[in-house]
């Protein structure tokens, strides 16, 4: 038996393509702005003059905190036979002021309050009901700018995981391994380029000013992996001679079993037409998450036309109607009219559904491959002409995608009603059954 563990504690350094990034697509080298409420109709028409004195600025930390990441390990291998071992491990890290990449910092700061975080009461027009600007929309942090794309040295992660593995080597022709690993990856934001680095991401962590809320498991979080691999070298009978020897000799069978939980999505609603009222050009808006019979997971197992539950979330409701009347939009811009009596919703209050917390369709699939190794001992002893014939997923067992983001995770639309069409998977991470054939010459 062996046990081995080590911790190790780098610091990183910002990168020159994370500066570069950021300056280079902003002005005054890059001119791009951002539209809010562009208004309904046919392309370019109804548009209207472009903001071009209201371009997309950069803010990168000045001050950056210390940088680093700490990575720990244990573990413990064991030798059950000869051609049997045994391992079982601990995996962790730590990151420590991350870059934190919002797409638009450039937002109106919501108040936290007994029931959340809640943006500035607007009427069915934008703008605020009372206080010294009312009658003039929210003010944003910088009206200069059409949006601000910000680096902020204020993200954590943190990573740990359960590892086993069995091997066994070859013998009699035969080898296999299987290896399993259970971990967990949390962060408050998974990339450093660009808010959305991958496709499952809200592409914006808009919350910089409270990292916290965006707290949630890495947008590549697989939970628990198990794969499974061996060869087989068929034995071949000794007392055949000539070309029935040549046919039944140097015969190999693979196969490589994967099987994994999901990655993480989000639930969302009304993308695009900013509910909340956060002026930004990147806006995300999140529903509550309810309780209930039926509410424990959110999600519908082997569904793919109705994948997550939409009747556990709702659009953020006020706690009360004294809550209501001080604090909410009475007649919020994206439903376009008074809300009826009794009707609580609160379209300007942050929902409690947090940043992935819908797990997306876990992934299956074996690989099955037939090797034929062809020697040619008059050329030499080690002259191998192989005939390979891979097939993957050989099952053709469909691995469906989180559903797209936010065309398939919006649950509401930006007035409160349900769009339809939450829940749909659309597409899959591993191609149909493939079967591929080749010669491969090895010497």
């Amino acid at each position: 038996m062996a046990v081995r563990g080590g911790f190790g504690m780098f610091d990183v350094l910002p990168l020159p393509y994370q500066f570069t990034l950021l300056t280079t697509l902003a002005a005054p080298f890059f001119q791009y702005t951002s539209i809010n409420g562009p208004g309904t109709g046919s392309f370019p028409n109804n548009l209207g003059p472009l903001p071009s004195n209201k371009l997309r600025a950069t803010y990168i930390d000045p001050n950056p905190k210390r940088n680093y990441v700490m990575q720990y390990n244990l573990n413990i291998q064991y030798q059950l036979t000869p051609s049997l071992t045994s391992l079982v491990a601990y995996v962790g890290s730590r990151g420590i002021h991350q870059p934190y990449r919002p797409d638009d910092a450039d937002i109106v700061i919501p108040t936290l309050t007994s029931a959340g975080y809640l943006f500035p009461q607007v009427d069915a027009d934008g703008n605020l009901i009372s206080g010294p600007n009312a009658g003039n929309p929210p003010s944003r942090i910088n009206e200069n700018y059409g949006s601000v794309r910000g680096m902020f040295y204020e993200g954590q992660s943190y990573y740990n995981a359960l590892e086993t593995q069995l091997a066994k080597r070859m013998s009699h022709g035969f080898q296999v391994q299987g290896t399993f690993t259970w971990g967990r990856s949390i962060d408050t934001s998974s990339a450093t380029v660009a808010g959305d680095a991958f496709g499952n991401s809200i592409a914006s962590p808009s919350f910089f000013f409270n990292p916290r809320v965006s707290r949630g498991l890495s947008d590549f979080n697989v939970a628990r992996t198990l794969v499974i691999n061996g060869l087989w070298e068929l034995p071949s009978p000794k007392s055949i001679t000539g070309p029935a020897r040549f046919l039944t000799e140097g015969w190999q069978l693979g196969v490589i079993f994967t099987a994994s939980t999901g990655i993480p999505f989000t639930p969302t609603f009304g993308t695009g037409d900013d509910p909340n009222g956060t002026l930004s050009s990147d806006d995300w808006a999140f529903p509550n998450r309810l309780g209930g019979s039926g509410c424990q997971s959110l999600t519908n197992s082997g569904n793919p036309n109705n994948y997550i539950k939409t009747q556990c979330f709702a659009v953020p409701v006020a706690p009360s109607q004294a809550f209501f009347d001080a604090n909410c939009d009475p007649a919020p811009p994206t439903v376009g009219a008074a809300l009826p009596p009794g009707d609580l919703r609160c379209f300007n209050l942050k929902g409690n559904a947090g940043r992935n917390i819908l797990i997306s369709p876990g992934l299956l699939e074996t690989d099955f491959s037939v090797f034929k190794n062809n020697y040619i001992r008059k050329i030499s002893e080690t002259f191998n002409i192989q005939f390979r014939a891979e097939m993957f997923n050989v099952f053709n067992h469909a691995n469906f995608a989180p559903p797209v983001t936010p065309d398939n995770t919006d649950i509401f639309n930006s007035a409160g009603d349900p769009t339809g069409v939450a829940g749909r998977l659309t597409k899959t991470t591993t191609t149909a059954r493939e079967i591929q054939f080749a010669l491969k010459v090895i010497f």
